[in-house]
């Protein structure tokens, strides 16, 4: 048999992630990270010594999680054949199959909202304060749907069935957890985004989204972008990927490609035969015509620089965003030029919030340090809550939620576990 390098390489590489999930699994002690030729190895593995060679069971969840990826990224960048490979690509693309009856819904309300604005239609007849009502419940409405766009966390999903993921998506379930937001401070945001659009109505007015998971979660942040284009919220929309694999399925710059790609026919991506050889219906012509009015809109704001993927590598660091002003300045003082900074999903807001250990009546203002009051910088948050740390909430409120079936009690936080329960955290930093 012939022997094929690429094959060869491939077999190492699986045998160092036999080993990594050894190590982990035997409480071995976390070693130093093989220097793969960027320079985030190097304080990697200072921050490992001065935490003293730690184990395991014994080392910050943050850390711990965060030098795991990234350990997994140098036996690929390492390589000669496997470099730039995303081990975890064909779950991504294959939840964003799975999300098909939820695409379908959003493509086509989307389409509708954004010719509505497009044409003016929506304000015949209204008074400019019934325009601005509805223009908020609008946003709020969005906003909704790009919040519980992360029930597909890929990292959650390992249980679940094409059906389940369905049931986690579309109005019905969107409606049924709206009173679940147990901080909602969406009014604020649409405050400010309104009175940016009135005092620089001929001006430039960005919008960042620091993103979370690709496939369905990034297709609803799109859908985010593109109302806040549409309707002039924003003229700008800047959104921030990973630099490389992370977390199973957060964005890359080539997952958005990819997104787009898979648009561009979606009769043909939908209705593809899975791994498993199960067949899809047809999509109708309708359908069709309302994915590729979306695959043309965003497609032309990317075109015309308007929708613009901005990677960089403080997101793939090992700490908190406590750290920004030190470690990154020039993405800390270029984030002063947003009109809001969206950060979408679990791991963002731990890192928000220094991943500390709370009071949970702690106000979200405090939590984030130098991100908060005065940082020039505006914060939004959207969270489904899938980790301990939680702030912002009423006093009493996590007394109450842990009082629920399957809520911890005394024992532990495990309300805030599950995904069922989200809040949306605002902090005004040029105020």
């Amino acid at each position: 048999m012939e022997f094929d390098p690429k094959t060869h390489e491939g077999k190492s590489i699986i045998e160092k992630l036999a080993k990594l999930k050894y190590e982990l699994q035997h409480n071995r002690p976390l070693t130093p990270l093989e220097d793969d030729g960027h320079p985030d190895i190097a304080p990697y593995n200072k921050e490992l010594e001065q935490r003293g060679n730690p184990v395991w069971h014994d080392v910050p969840w943050l850390y711990s999680e965060c030098y795991l990826y990234r350990r997994i990224e140098t036996f690929f960048a390492l390589s000669k054949h496997w470099k730039g490979y995303d081990v975890f690509a064909r779950q991504k693309m294959s939840t964003f199959k799975s999300s098909r009856p939820a695409v379908l819904e959003l493509a086509a309300r989307y389409r509708e909202l954004a010719k509505e604005a497009g044409s003016g239609k929506g304000a015949d007849g209204k008074s400019p304060e019934e325009v601005e009502q509805a223009e908020k419940l609008l946003f709020s409405e969005m906003c909704e749907i790009c919040l519980w766009g992360n029930a597909t966390d890929l990292s959650l999903l390992t249980s679940l069935t094409y059906e389940d993921i369905q049931k986690l998506q579309g109005s019905e379930a969107r409606k049924a957890s709206q009173s679940n937001i147990i901080v909602n401070d969406l009014d604020a945001a649409f405050a400010v985004m309104q009175k940016a659009r009135k005092d620089k109505k001929d001006g430039e007015r960005r919008v960042d989204i620091v993103l979370d998971n690709s496939g369905f979660e990034l297709f609803v942040d799109l859908i985010l972008a593109g109302y806040l284009l549409s309707t002039g919220l924003a003229t700008t929309i800047v959104l921030h990927p990973k630099r490389l694999p992370w977390f199973v399925s957060d964005v890359t710059p080539k997952d958005f490609s990819d997104l787009l790609n898979c648009m561009v026919d979606p009769q043909a991506f939908y209705t593809a035969p899975d791994d498993s050889g199960k067949t899809f219906p047809p999509l109708s012509d309708s359908e069709v015509s309302d994915v590729q009015f979306l695959f043309e809109q965003w497609s032309n704001f990317h075109q015309d620089g308007r929708l613009i993927m901005r990677p960089h590598s403080f997101w793939t660091t090992q700490g908190c965003y406590w750290r920004l002003p030190h470690l990154a300045p020039e993405l800390f003082e270029d984030l002063k030029e947003s009109e809001l900074v969206l950060f979408k999903g679990d791991l963002n807001y731990r890192k928000l919030t220094n991943d500390a250990q709370w009071d949970t009546t702690t106000p979200f203002t405090t939590a984030i340090g130098p991100m908060g009051p005065k940082s020039d910088i505006r914060v939004l948050a959207f969270r489904t809550c899938k980790a301990d740390t939680v702030v912002g909430l009423q006093a009493g409120e996590d007394e109450r939620l842990r009082q629920l079936p399957g809520g911890g009690g005394d024992q532990a936080r495990k309300w805030a576990w599950s995904g069922k329960w989200a809040v949306v955290s605002f902090s005004d930093g040029k105020a």
